[in-house]
């Protein structure tokens, strides 16, 4: 799966899913750095089929009112340290994955996923 990191969350989570076997790149990375509007991490995370990774609840009611980004993993777990926020995603990682593949949407909170809406299917 490919995932696109937002500034708000550290860049080791962007390799630690790499080290899980994902494409998955840190907003760091852009042209524009983590200066990079929302629109321009939309445009990127949809030109190339990439999760956003986001406790930015704008990107939230985008997806929803709008289905831009297309796919959109909501980290919802409040306040917690870096480490902690890596033992949530590698103890729930094959959960998220499957719960992408499902939805559109996936807020992951400590201890749980809640999926939205299904994704599209589309004639290939």
């Amino acid at each position: 799966m490919k995932f696109l990191v937002d500034a708000q969350m550290p860049p080791r989570l962007a390799e630690l899913l790499k080290r899980a076997g994902h494409d998955a790149m840190h907003t760091s990375e852009l042209p524009k750095g983590n200066r990079s509007t929302d629109a321009e991490i939309v445009q990127v995370a949809d030109a190339e089929s990439r999760v956003v990774v986001t406790k930015d609840r704008d990107f939230r009611d985008g997806h929803l009112l709008h289905g831009s980004p297309q796919r959109l993993l909501v980290v919802a777990t409040g306040n917690i340290t870096n480490d902690a926020l890596m033992s949530v995603f590698q103890v729930h990682l094959d959960e998220i994955v499957s719960g992408l593949e499902e939805a559109g949407l996936v807020e992951l909170t400590r201890d749980a996923l809640a999926l939205g809406r299904p994704t599209r299917q589309t004639d290939s």
